[in-house]
């Protein structure tokens, strides 16, 4: 997964990736909301859902301490994190603000 989740973060397109484990109850409220995130922003944004529990070495890299951990990468660079569930409106914003 590592060379793999590399090349994806190097995108242009900004890369939210969600650090989630399946036995977390925030992260099950978060997917429906990313849905309605990837549904609003279509190609502008890539969605990426990296499960903790089975990368723990990525998750370890990225120092995830809590999930669900949001985040957002742009050419290899981490632009923007934050821990715990936003709304739809507040995510839109956040990538909107980095896609440029």
């Amino acid at each position: 997964m590592k060379s793999n989740f590399k090349e994806i973060i190097d995108s242009e397109t900004p890369v939210l990736v969600d650090f989630f484990a399946d036995w977390c109850g925030p992260c099950k409220m978060l997917s429906p909301i990313l849905k309605q995130v990837k549904d609003e922003l279509g190609e502008a944004v890539k969605i990426v859902k990296i499960d903790v529990d089975k990368n723990q070495p990525l998750a370890s890299q990225y120092q995830v301490r809590g999930v669900p951990t949001l985040i957002l990468f742009k050419n290899g660079k981490q632009l923007w994190r934050q821990s715990g569930v936003l709304q739809k409106d507040e995510l839109v914003s956040i990538i909107g603000q980095h896609k440029n």
